[in-house]
């Protein structure tokens, strides 16, 4: 019985460990990207074009649909700030994406150039 207690505290910390591991691998584990069926570039805005701005990224969060439509588009990083957001949300909301029969969310960076 003394071998039995012995053995299972130090049993206990390897499961403890490997369990850790396994869910921070887990967590690592990004969902694949659903697949894109319609893209629609954004227009490079003529205010940009106006100001000198000739580059920008903006990064944003789509929510999409069971049915793979776009039902919202928000602006999380800008740079420059605010002047490509309304090009990003305009084309981002006519793209169409694979059914996945749940609403789910997708994060992307978008790279204007001139």
């Amino acid at each position: 019985m003394r071998l039995l207690t012995s053995f299972l505290p130090k049993f206990s910390r390897i499961g403890f460990g490997l369990l850790s591991a396994l869910l921070i691998a887990a967590s690592a584990i990004a969902a694949p990207a659903p697949k894109v069926l319609k893209k629609v570039p954004p227009e490079f805005p003529s205010a940009a074009a106006k100001k000198g701005i000739t580059s920008g990224t903006v990064k944003a969060q789509l929510t999409i649909a069971a049915d793979g439509k776009v039902t919202d588009v928000a602006i999380l990083e800008a740079s420059p700030p605010k002047i490509f957001d309304r090009a990003v949300i305009d084309a981002l909301m006519e793209w169409r994406f694979e059914g996945s029969g749940e609403k789910r969310t997708h994060e992307m960076t978008l790279v204007f150039n001139e």
